[in-house]
């Protein structure tokens, strides 16, 4: 797993756009009497070739000390994006920026969105290498997904792609990474609904399996456990709308009063769930997101979330791929970036009865039992 490090050194942001003097692939190409298309996929292991001219190739390429991931990039050289689906505005967020910076450095991004037509992230690998991307950032992918293989990861390490993990580290993947605080988000949201009274939180996340929900959870529990709250109302469901809906009906039925949501998109069905239950937001129930996500201060109410730095995050990334392509390896630690909250409308005091019983703490009576799950 990659080690923990709060920002990146002196050396490695001097050394992010050392000139290199490459090889190219057209030099390749030239020597070993093919075309780029054919030199692309010889060493991408891409059917087409016969295993002669596959075997000629590389053989040049060894001679020229040539490497996918080292070869000069010229001005227009390709670079991927691949994120989950773009309904979720904070993926749109992280692709408008990542492909905004690239453009500026002078590269052709290319962006892929996992849809409901079946087009997966494995898919759009193959496409990015078929047009000979240069390197490629993953956001949210199967690397944040602890059940999944990291052989598509090594893969194009082996084939050497440069590749950059967003918000997810994997194990035995040799990529640089950069992620959200995901712990610190969950103990900044129970700090704020701990002081306005509320002694029952809920926090309604996505599937266990995915490390920003593993680190989010653990984040939850020590907050809890600081503020002697219980720390058993969590809810798995998915990141979307009607997760967050289905999520907070489990919590409102176990007598939350306050919900942490893993998205705004969930925060958004959250406040659905109140309304259906005669509930109203935050006079019964306060609502916290994450991501601070576009729309948010435009919802009813103005939705309390934790920011996401996605411009600080898209930036490191960009650097870090680019210097990658370049040729400068970048440290293979996590780069964690600081959340922040955003005080609107959607949270307010514990109801009556929960402020109460807050104020009673110490004085003999049970308030905010924390049970072990």
């Amino acid at each position: 797993m990659c080690q923990l490090l709060r920002k990146p050194t002196a050396s490695l942001r001097k050394n992010l756009y050392a000139p290199v003097m490459l090889v190219r692939l057209l030099d390749v190409a030239g020597q070993a009497g093919v075309s780029e298309a054919t030199v692309s996929r010889a060493l991408s292991g891409k059917p087409g070739v016969s295993q002669t001219t596959r075997e000629a190739v590389l053989a040049v390429a060894d001679t020229l000390g040539y490497s996918k991931a080292r070869s000069a990039p010229t001005r227009t050289a390709l670079m991927g994006i691949v994120v989950p689906e773009l309904e979720n505005p904070v993926f749109a967020a992280f692709a408008q920026c990542m492909t905004t910076l690239l453009a500026q450095a002078g590269h052709t991004p290319m962006l892929g969105t996992e849809t409901a037509s079946g087009v997966s992230e494995d898919d759009w690998i193959e496409m990015m290498l078929e047009r000979d991307a240069s390197g490629i950032i993953f956001v949210s992918g199967m690397h944040a997904d602890t059940h999944a293989s990291p052989a598509r990861y090594r893969r194009l390490r082996s084939l050497r792609v440069p590749i950059v993990l967003v918000n997810g580290p994997m194990d035995g993947v040799d990529a640089g990474c950069i992620s959200a605080d995901d712990a610190t988000a969950a103990r900044i949201a129970v700090d704020h609904l701990s002081s306005l009274g509320h002694t029952q939180i809920g926090l309604a996340v996505g599937p266990e399996r995915y490390v920003p929900v593993i680190r989010r959870v653990a984040g939850f529990e020590r907050a809890t456990a600081h503020h002697d709250l219980d720390d058993s109302l969590v809810e798995h469901s998915l990141f979307t709308l009607e997760g967050g809906h289905v999520a907070a009906s489990r919590l409102l039925d176990q007598g939350a009063t306050a919900i942490i949501c893993a998205s705004d998109l969930m925060a958004f069905g959250a406040i659905r769930a109140c309304r259906a239950s005669g509930l109203s937001v935050p006079g019964d129930v306060s609502i916290v997101g994450h991501d601070n996500s576009a729309l948010v201060a435009f919802a009813g109410p103005p939705l309390t979330t934790i920011r996401q730095a996605v411009p600080e995050m898209s930036r490191a990334a960009v650097r870090m791929l680019l210097g990658e392509v370049a040729g400068t390896a970048a440290p293979r630690e996590e780069y964690l970036f600081q959340p922040e909250l955003v005080v609107r409308s959607s949270t307010g005091a514990a109801p009556p009865k929960q402020r109460a019983e807050h104020r009673t703490a110490g004085t003999g009576r049970a308030v905010g039992v924390r049970r072990r799950r």
